[in-house]
């Protein structure tokens, strides 16, 4: 079976420090450790979590090495902008569309987040894909982690 391809936004690893979230941040993080799902981020992941306490910032350091961490190039700045055209979610929430942009002009397999908001929404899913077809691009998987997870039968 081929890995997963899998973006990761920030509010993936800021998780790991959420009641609700932690179990499932941690264990997909592990997944990706073990080489079970291939982990992509962005340099706006990074630029986000600059902007975290110390705390999370040491947690996640260790994995960097296992990630691959992608760069904003103008492709993904010019689709981000299209999304803000279309008014999917205001200016004030533009990393949100870059994140969306950046796993889509890398063909990730799957973009996961907490961000249910803006990213992981039924009918922002439908926004963000349909200006991703009329843009020749393919539609992008979204998904919390806990529903991309290994669990044992």
């Amino acid at each position: 079976m081929k890995k997963l391809k899998i973006y990761l936004d920030t509010s993936v690893i800021g998780g790991c420090f959420d009641d609700e979230f932690a179990q499932d941040s941690r264990n997909l993080l592990d997944e990706i450790r073990i080489n079970q799902k291939y982990g992509v981020i962005s340099e706006v992941t990074l630029r986000e979590l600059t902007e975290a306490p110390l705390y999370v910032k040491d947690y996640f350091f260790p994995f960097r090495k296992y990630l691959e961490i992608v760069p904003v190039i103008e492709e993904a700045d010019i689709l981000s902008e299209e999304y803000l055209k279309e008014k999917i979610v205001s200016k004030k929430f533009k990393d949100d569309t870059l994140h969306i942009a950046i796993a889509t002009v890398n063909k990730v397999d799957i973009l996961v987040s907490w961000n249910f908001k803006h990213i992981v929404n039924y009918n922002k899913i439908i926004q963000f894909n349909s200006v991703n077809i009329r843009n020749g691009y393919p539609p992008l998987q979204i998904f919390s982690p806990k529903e991309v997870l290994n669990y044992e039968n």
